[in-house]
């Protein structure tokens, strides 16, 4: 087995790859990273002792701490794998959520000179004033209280100075060790470590990009400009750039530390409700990262929804399918569910639809109370998301982004009002939607309706798909193609027999061609014949190939992480 060429790494990029090796063997994963061949890279070993509480702390937790320490690139890596519960265990994204991008405060004149930077000119001339004390420290950037030359509040972000060298360099060593981890991981099928790598390439990228984000922020500005109860900060265009991002400053305190009736939380948690479903079905633009430090609630009674880094992107398409699968849930229609779900994700392989929608079967079960306001969606999304994994079904990011933020928001609406039946509000939204679509008419729960959900994904795809039969038997490009686990098999032993077979008639052409040698000797160094020996020498060599092949081919397979993530595999533990 040989492992896939990484890109040549300078003498800095080594020694950050010794850091982090000599971090993770701290934390107990040295064995992973000796079988990955890091430390044959960086061409030595040295022992390392553990931190405390090693031997004692599960994985997961091991992971987390490892995390934190190797610095702000792999805590957001960290955090953006928390938002992928399709990825890892339940166990494993619970430790990842706790990471806390919170770092020590640059000092003031770092900010006045990432300013100066950022905008081309001084803060004195950009703004009045800047209070010294940030509002927040993460690892990529710093936000602080300011007032516009103008006399308006805002908040800046200014980005931290030379961040993005240390993320560069970062990334170039994550991709380096996710090469070399694919070729010995066992578990690569449905996401590989270089995937992995990859999207979180393009995820921190965004993110350290700020035009990227007040681009978010007018997207928001003009999807909610018409929604009483909600108001989004105005971007300071002229105050803005790559690395510095100002917005208005809302003042208010955060939503669920507001000292209020029952009523009014339960006339606030319906506005939080109603915007998040308008967000999905309406606008297919939705808040990617609602935590409750993003709602604040403002002086004049309104919700100020902060902090537009992290966002989602529904197609139309996306947000139909999404509709159907919500009320196929609801209606307890485990095919529909299972169609649906095979037809959102990209299949690895064939999937056994019976198996699947037996198992979709038990998830909704258990899942679904007899009140939909009983409905946990933290426990249904991810037996759903396990399920996915199980049989091979790659979850786009989309909807991955979309169950992390559901979850987020459903335990922020749980604390605003408990009583609050989420699935009774969204079921009247999804059956407006529907009636857009399918002129339904009558009851939710008629048969029409489990009859359509049935229906719709063939009507849906049936004419594409026998409009490309038909081209291609016309053209003469039709073809069928047959894949089996068996026949694979088969070929694969077809190709050991065919180098075997290779090897052994060249090993005999050389012992033949030596006893020729032998016979003839017409060249000889001391009195042996060269080419008699080497001939056999040869010989020798291919009949060894040959036979280290017969016993040894395939066997060394690759290292399996199942004891590191409990819960992936067989059943769906909950």
């Amino acid at each position: 087995m040989v492992a896939p060429r990484a890109d040549p790494l300078n003498l800095h990029d080594l020694n950050r790859l010794r850091q982090i090796a000599t971090i993770a063997a701290r934390h107990g994963f040295a064995d992973l990273l000796d079988r990955a061949g890091v430390f044959r890279l960086i061409g030595r070993r040295e022992p390392v002792e553990q931190a405390p509480d090693t031997r004692a702390a599960s994985a997961a937790r091991r992971f987390r701490r490892m995390l934190e320490d190797l610095g702000p690139t792999f805590v957001k890596l960290g955090q953006v794998l928390s938002t992928r519960a399709d990825l890892l265990p339940g166990e494993f994204v619970t430790e990842l959520r706790m990471l806390q991008d919170s770092v020590t405060p640059i000092p003031l004149e770092a900010v006045r000179g990432a300013i100066q930077a950022g905008l081309g000119r001084s803060p004195e001339e950009a703004f009045a004033s800047i209070d010294p004390q940030p509002l927040a420290a993460a690892s990529i950037a710093q936000v602080h209280r300011a007032t516009t030359r103008a006399g308006e509040p805002v908040v800046v972000k200014v980005q931290r100075p030379d961040i993005q060298a240390q993320v560069a360099s970062d990334l170039q060593v994550l991709k380096s060790v996710a090469r070399l981890l694919e070729a010995v991981v066992e578990e690569t099928g449905i996401y590989s470590p270089v995937g992995i790598a990859e999207e979180f390439d393009r995820a921190i990228r965004e993110e350290l990009d700020f035009v990227h984000e007040a681009e978010n922020v007018r997207a928001f500005q003009e999807t909610h400009r018409n929604r009483p109860g909600i108001r989004i900060p105005k971007v300071h265009d002229e105050l803005s750039s790559g690395t510095v991002l100002t917005l208005e400053y809302f003042g208010g305190v955060r939503l669920l530390e507001a000292d209020l009736d029952p009523e009014r939380r339960a006339a606030l948690a319906k506005t939080v409700l109603d915007t998040a479903f308008r967000q999905l079905f309406e606008d297919g633009l939705f808040h990617a990262d609602p935590h409750p430090g993003n709602f604040l609630l403002l002086p004049d009674g309104t919700i100020g929804l902060i902090d537009f880094g992290l966002v989602g992107r529904l197609s139309r398409q996306m947000r139909e399918q999404l509709v159907i699968l919500i009320v196929a849930v609801a209606l307890k229609d485990s095919e529909s569910v299972a169609r649906l779900l095979y037809r959102i994700g990209a299949p690895d392989a064939r999937a056994n639809i019976a198996a699947f929608r037996s198992d979709i079967d038990g998830v909704l079960a258990r899942n679904l109370p007899r009140t939909l306001g009983e409905v946990n969606a933290r426990h249904l999304l991810g037996d759903l998301l396990d399920l996915a994994v199980k049989y091979r079904v790659r979850v786009p990011r989309e909807y991955a982004l979309l169950s992390r933020a559901s979850v987020s928001m459903e335990g922020i609406l749980r604390q605003l009002s408990p009583d609050l039946d989420i699935l009774g509000v969204v079921l009247p939204y999804a059956k407006e939607l529907l009636k857009g679509r399918y002129d339904l008419g009558g009851d939710l729960q008629g048969g029409l309706l489990r009859a359509l959900l049935r229906f719709q994904g063939l009507a849906a795809d049936l004419p594409t798909q026998l409009s490309q039969i038909l081209l291609d038997l016309e053209t003469g490009r039709f073809a069928v193609n047959v894949r089996s686990a068996a026949l694979d098999k088969v070929n694969a032993s077809l190709r050991a027999a065919a180098v075997i077979t290779f090897l052994g008639f060249c090993a005999c052409g050389f012992i033949v061609g030596a006893f020729i040698s032998f016979a003839q000797v017409p060249w000889t160094v001391r009195g042996y014949p060269v080419l008699g020996l080497l001939g056999t020498a040869g010989a020798a060599a291919l009949f060894g190939a040959a036979f280290t092949w017969y016993l040894f081919g395939n066997r060394f397979g690759k290292i399996s992480l199942r004891r590191f993530l409990p819960g992936r595999g067989g059943n769906v533990p909950r």
